[in-house]
Order: structure tokens, then sequence, then C-alpha cells
């Protein structure tokens, strides 16, 4: 299918722009230009019921809460390829999730590379999912990009360590430290994530190749991903991690998990932040969302 021609109308100006990719500025003025872009991408933000900065056992999170009284949770794991992204800049797209499913959303900030690479970030999300598992049930984990990558990776950890998630939402995630499927060869260029700047992300973050095996980099390579939760996968067409995301996808239904796989056509990564400019990233949001609210509702059914 064609770019969406709202898509195309953004990669347009963004062109005439010539905006640079964070791989050609200063770590710093990438991160800041990351950030600031937010707002205009979303546009406004539902407001919630409460907002608390936390720590959570070490790791600050920010929990965003629909209404009062006990809810179930949704840890949140921002994307930015490991080194840009921040509570800020996710900020409307948690607000919206937790709107939207009626759960609380527990947003980390974790550490970012090259400062910290390879698995600071894992550690972080980890931390503060123990955490929550302790003050919301159910509880989901769900990210995108990189953040879809740490969820997944959390999703593993969490079956070893017997802590129990009703879902995970994985959003357009980056499942294994490789570059060589069609999708990579498809984006070259042109596109808001190319191949070029995937690889200069990945490299930043896993600064050791041999830690490209490991699960928790690449959980696709896991050899066994049964008894995993259920999980929500939601791809875009014009991405380079379009392939890996639907084979972990097609890994996780081989094992006996099941997984819903839904891929946005025409659409480009990073378009669930951009609802002001994108009409499909309101229609991924309320998808995402209604997964989130659906598996809880079935985890509480179960428990």
């Amino acid at each position: 299918m064609p770019l969406d021609p709202q898509v195309l109308s953004y990669l347009d100006k963004l062109k005439a722009q010539r905006v640079q990719p964070p791989s050609e500025l200063p770590i710093e003025e990438a991160r800041r230009t990351y950030e600031e872009g937010a707002a205009a991408l979303f546009g406004s933000a539902p407001r919630v019921a409460a907002v608390d900065d936390v720590n959570a056992a070490g790791v600050p999170v920010r929990v965003y809460r629909p209404a009062p009284g006990n809810l179930p949770g949704v840890m949140y794991c921002h994307g930015g390829g490991w080194v840009l992204g921040s509570l800020s800049s996710h900020d409307p797209l948690c607000r919206a999730l937790s709107v939207q499913s009626g759960c609380a959303v527990i947003a980390v900030d974790y550490r970012l590379a090259p400062e910290h690479p390879y698995p600071s970030a894992l550690e972080d999300a980890w931390a503060a999912t123990t955490w929550a598992a302790t003050q919301f049930e159910p509880l989901a984990v769900a990210g995108d990009s990189a953040g879809g990558q740490l969820a997944a990776a959390v999703a593993l950890r969490a079956r070893a360590g017997a802590v129990p998630l009703a879902l995970q939402a994985l959003i357009y995630p980056a499942t294994n430290y490789s570059f060589d499927t069609p999708s990579y060869l498809e984006n070259l260029d042109g596109m808001t994530l190319t191949a070029e700047l995937m690889r200069w992300f990945w490299t930043q973050y896993v600064q050791d190749e041999r830690h490209a095996e490991d699960p928790g980099c690449s959980p696709l390579r896991a050899t066994d991903l049964s008894g995993l939760p259920r999980a929500h996968v939601l791809t875009a067409e014009y991405d380079p991690l379009r392939d890996e995301g639907e084979a972990y996808a097609r890994l996780l239904r081989d094992s006996g998990v099941q997984v819903t796989l839904n891929r946005y056509q025409g659409q480009i990564h990073g378009f669930i932040r951009m609802p002001a400019l994108i009409d499909k990233a309101r229609d991924a949001i309320v998808e995402v969302s209604s997964a989130i609210r659906a598996a809880m509702v079935v985890s509480s059914r179960e428990t």
C-alpha cells in the first residue's frame, strides 16, 4: 500500500526543513529536540485524575491514574532507540492509554545509552516492574520501539521470576540485533527511522556484540517462549522493524502464546505518537488501550 497521504505530508515537511537525524547531532541536542517535538506531534493530551512521580525501588517512574481507587496497572517503557525519550516525551501517550484503558500507567524513566549501555535499561525496567507488581493487580507491560523491546524482555524475565503479567503490548518492537530482513532493505532512506539510524541506535545500546545472543537484548533469539503472557503486537508497513516484530509474534504463537498481530498499512515507525498529524495514530491508541482493557478483564477472571 502507498504511504498514507498524511504520513507523506509529514515526511515532506521534514525533508523541506532538512531535519538532521539524531545520529548527526550531539546526544543532548538530539534528546532535547526529540522531547520538545512531542507536544506538536500528539496535540492536546487528555486529563487524568492524578499524576505522581514516584521512586520505584530506586528507579524513577511516573504513575498516571484515570480514577481513584484500586486499579490494574500497565508498566510502560518509552521508545527512542534506548538513547532518546523520557517521561516528558511520552507523557501525552501515557495519559491517553491510561484514560482509554481505565488502568494506571506506570512510565519508567530508565537510564539511557550510550552513557548506560545494555543491560542498564532492562535492569531499570525490571526493577520498576517488580515494584509495580506489588502495587497493581493485574499488571501488564507495554512499550513502543526500543520500549517494545524492553517490554518483551521484561515479559521473558517475569516468567522466570514468577511475576504474573496479564499482557505484553508491543508497539513496533525491536526484537533482534540484526539488520538483514526485507523491511530493513525496503526502508533504507527517507523515513523517520532508517536502517542506518537503527544500526546506530543498537550500537549505542549494545556496545559489546556478544550480548546480541542474549534474549534480554534479542527476544527473537530466545529458545523457549512458552508460558509467556498473551501478546498484542502492532507493526507499521514502512518500518525497518516490521519484519522482526511480526516474526516475534509468529514465534510467540508457535510457542502456544495467544497473540494478536496487526500491521498498520501505509504507516511509519513512530506514528502512534502523532495523532495531531496522522489519523491512524488515534486508531492505534484505541486498539492498544482496548487490548489492555480486555486482557485485564480476562486476567481478573482467571485469578
